[in-house]
């Protein structure tokens, strides 16, 4: 099996995705993976869903993943803006990573999954990334489950405090 298909098959990648090209530094304990969509590729539109949307352009970005074998691992794709006839020019969203984040999905459930066990600083060790890569990810993920509670009762709470410190809204 070549090592390009193992790859895809541990990152689950799926067609039109697909890893191109493997860099492998074992001074520097790192693995650079390179992901790309088949050329002629056609997207959804991540506004409207009116399918087959041409890529207008792509951004080339780069995600913290889990690490393969005490290797630091980074997937770096050039993500697709597709043209919509009724939305215009938008960023479709990759299989692998949350929008606006950089790590991969996997890479934040494995953070979520040692903040139930340490404390930041030791998660941030642990998955080898720095402490505020470790907040946000566990604000993100706070804030998404508080939106899904009704807390009509409660008039105050630690997080509320913590927010209203740092000068953000509740």
């Amino acid at each position: 099996m070549p090592r390009h298909e193992l790859f895809n098959l541990a990152l689950g990648l799926e067609t039109p995705w697909a890893v191109t090209e493997v860099r492998f530094d074992v001074q520097a304990r790192r693995l650079d993976l390179t992901v790309d969509f088949t050329r002629g590729s056609r997207f959804l539109c991540p506004v409207c869903g009116h399918a087959g949307g041409p890529v207008h352009d792509t951004k080339r970005r780069t995600w913290r993943h889990l690490d393969f074998f005490q290797h630091q691992t980074f997937l770096t794709a050039g993500v697709p803006r597709v043209t919509c006839a009724d939305c215009g020019v938008h960023q479709v969203a990759v299989p692998w990573a949350r929008e606006g984040t950089g790590f991969t999905s996997l890479c934040e459930t494995h953070v979520l999954d040692l903040a139930r066990q340490m404390p930041v600083s030791g998660v941030a060790t642990e998955a080898r990334v720095h402490p505020d890569s470790v907040w946000r990810i566990l604000r993100c993920y706070v804030e998404a489950a508080l939106v899904r509670q009704d807390l009509s009762g409660v008039t105050a709470s630690a997080w509320m405090s913590v927010r209203s410190r740092k000068g953000t809204s509740t």
